[in-house]
């Protein structure tokens, strides 16, 4: 893949990713969703059941998994449709984005390569300046981040 692509899968990912951002702050309900949401709509276990064309044990069931976030995605979807509710499922990137996450990755394997060439270089006695250094983890870190190699993320 080349250089040109990436940029856009990565810039195209971000958008997308973004409008997951807003949901970084929710907290899932102690006892998961479809209790929540079963709960305050007042519905009853069984009443679940009939939506979904099982018992009311199953249902307990379910959403005892959901507590222990042991359910499948199959699952939500069809408890969502049961509800009348649209599942949504995604990742929220912990850094602002994907391009930060990979430049923060690429920063860091710039400084490993660096500073490893540079200890090598200080024990033959042809140390680098600071400055020379932290150029030379940019220029590294900047190369990285365009060519993206698979070990980037060893």
């Amino acid at each position: 893949m080349d250089k040109l692509n990436k940029k856009l899968m990565v810039e195209q990912l971000d958008r997308k990713l973004a409008k997951l951002h807003v949901l970084k702050g929710v907290e899932v309900p102690s006892r998961g969703w479809i209790n929540a949401i079963r709960t305050t709509l007042n519905m009853s276990l069984v009443q679940l059941a009939k939506r979904l064309n099982k018992t009311s044990v199953s249902v307990r069931e379910i959403e005892e998994r959901e507590e222990k976030r042991t359910i499948t995605l199959k699952k939500l979807i069809e408890v969502g449709k049961a509800l009348d509710l649209q599942f949504v499922y995604g990742f929220v990137p912990k850094e602002s984005s994907i391009e930060k996450m990979i430049d923060k990755r690429a920063q860091q394997v710039a400084r490993d390569v660096v500073m490893r060439t540079s200890h090598t270089m200080k024990l033959e006695e042809q140390e680098n300046s600071e400055e020379r250094l932290r150029q030379a983890i940019k220029d590294r870190a900047g190369i990285l981040k365009q060519e993206m190699p698979k070990h980037l993320w060893d």
